[in-house]
């Protein structure tokens, strides 16, 4: 085992993330990062700001495995420290402090990243729910309020504007190369 202190990922119990950085922030010699999203949701009480972890059901820890292994593991909220085949591995300090710098380009003062949605007249998107899933089309207008948009799909034979919510769009990116595989396959 290692008595270094290194960076570990940490599975919670369901949606008990906040409570496990906060009950690991109470112990000495363990530093936590609980990165989270943080954008508007409309709901039936209108549009209400929403919260949630960039990792959901994870977090990241720094301590040492050896000397505060079975303090963090028993810390209210964690479930497990993650290992594989018997081993713990470690998360490499230069990629949480990447992280930690990307979330503090925009970070709102909690670790959280606030999601703006923004879009504007003349980009390409797709949509991604409702009848016309996985048309493509060019936002024409923004309504007033911004979670709207008029959208330019050809649709019948002829160009058709039809009126969607902001939150059904995909921004159109680049090609995925043919044979490319990314993430896990299983």
């Amino acid at each position: 085992m290692n008595d270094q202190v290194a960076w570990y990922v940490l599975r919670t119990q369901l949606k008990r993330e906040k409570l496990a950085a906060a009950n690991l922030r109470r112990l000495d010699g363990v530093e936590v990062f609980l990165p989270r999203l943080k954008y508007q949701k409309t709901t039936r009480r209108g549009r209400v700001w929403w919260t949630e972890p960039l990792f959901p059901g994870y977090l990241l820890a720094r301590f040492s495995l050896v000397e505060m292994g079975r303090a963090v593991t028993y810390a209210g909220g964690v479930s497990k420290i993650i290992g594989f085949g018997g081993k713990v591995p470690e998360v490499p300090a230069d990629f949480v402090k990447s992280l930690q710098e990307e979330v503090a380009k925009v970070d709102s003062g909690d670790e959280e990243i606030v999601v703006d949605w923004k879009i504007a007249v003349g980009e390409e998107v797709e949509l991604a729910e409702g009848p016309f899933k996985g048309m493509s089309g060019e936002v024409v207008e923004v309504r007033p309020g911004g979670e709207r948009v008029g959208l330019l799909l050809e649709f019948l034979g002829e160009q058709q504007t039809v009126e969607v919510s902001l939150y059904s769009l995909i921004l159109a990116g680049p090609e995925i190369p043919a044979g490319w595989q990314g993430g896990d396959s299983g």
